[in-house]
């Protein structure tokens, strides 16, 4: 049976100085934004999550930007839309305390009725994590601590009563009420590299890759799907949900040239460090979608060939936040509806 194709829109909860300019949104844009959403079709709204400022974008911007609480701000959203999806992209786990990620998501999710989508990673600013621990962030690995999570959130959400011993987190007999109205509940596992295939087989319910060619996707699917094969899971279970940017214009370069005028274009730079270090040959335009109309279309046309369901946290190249629903609306009328029925 043909998988539902499902699109959903990159909100500004920690965006400022790197996706976008500072200042770009208040908190409740994030609502406006997200309602508008809805009415235009799209499937979900994603949060990213940030605590504090990165080196770089001190070193661009002298006024601070705001962060905004990804859990917070999806609880908001969901008491103003009755449809939409809420989710994170990403949720950083090693942040946080399992189980308290176990209260606040069953938690959302029962205000939601249902509607939250837990997108988690690693974080791709390691600077970030040690201002959250300082010298002690130089002795805890950041793969160790979300496997740990992992395993935690879905004994949780599964059993009565709850231990476990490992190197990060150490709990006694958690019983933790409500659980989430969703069972299984939807782990998104962030990352492109090859511990984020093998976390998506074994917790998953969606790979959450970034800035990904068609092939390197095509490729992650193979490999997730192997995995699964080897733990006994079936592949199809599991959504394939990468992010991209997104700049549409009159003619391919006049979308080229928009896109590398945006904020968002120097954040895609900066993480060539980090989560993108790992990409092959091939520049941004192979890695989103960006071009007329008719040129990101059949670029989505090959995203879905080579296993794509979900087009989650679009992030629009523009500079304000009525210059972003402009675009939300655009891509909407012009591309969008012709992959999803309304």
């Amino acid at each position: 049976m043909k998988k539902q194709i499902n699109f959903g829109v990159g909100i500004p909860t920690g965006t400022e100085g790197l996706m976008y300019p500072v200042p770009f949104a208040k908190a409740r844009d994030n609502i406006r934004i997200s309602v508008e959403a809805e009415k235009q079709g799209y499937d979900s709204v994603w949060g990213n999550d940030h605590v504090s400022t990165q080196h770089y974008v001190r070193g661009e911007f002298e006024q601070p930007p705001n962060y905004f609480s990804p859990l917070l701000t999806l609880a908001a959203i969901a008491e103003n839309t009755t449809t939409l999806r809420l989710a994170t992209a990403l949720l950083v786990v090693p942040f946080r305390n399992p189980v308290m990620i176990a209260k606040e998501l069953a938690t959302l999710d029962q205000l939601s009725n249902g509607r939250v989508i837990a997108g988690v990673g690693l974080g791709a600013y390691r600077e970030e994590f040690v201002s959250m621990f300082g010298e002690k962030a130089k002795e805890m690995h950041r793969g160790t601590m979300i496997d740990e999570s992992l395993y935690i959130l879905n004994r949780i959400f599964k059993e009565e009563v709850v231990s476990y011993q490992g190197k990060y987190f150490d709990v006694k007999e958690v019983q933790s009420y409500p659980r989430p109205v969703q069972n299984p509940f939807p782990f998104y596992i962030g990352g492109n590299a090859a511990n984020g295939l093998l976390r998506t087989a074994k917790y998953g319910q969606g790979w959450l890759p970034a800035v990904l060619s068609v092939d390197e996707i095509r490729a992650g699917v193979e490999e997730i799907t192997k995995y699964c094969n080897e733990l006994g899971r079936n592949p199809e279970e599991i959504d394939i949900a990468p992010q991209f940017a997104i700049s549409i214009g009159r003619t391919h370069e006049e979308a080229v040239e928009q896109f590398e005028r945006t904020q968002l274009h120097k954040h895609l730079v900066s993480l060539k460090k980090s989560t993108l270090k790992n990409q092959q040959t091939g520049g941004f335009e192979e890695r989103n979608l960006i071009g007329t109309p008719d040129e990101v279309g059949e670029r989505i046309k090959q995203y879905i060939d080579a296993g794509v369901t979900t087009f989650s946290a679009l992030l629009f190249a523009d500079n304000t936040v009525d210059e972003m629903i402009e675009s939300m609306q655009f891509f909407s009328e012009e591309v969008m509806s012709k992959f999803i029925s309304r």
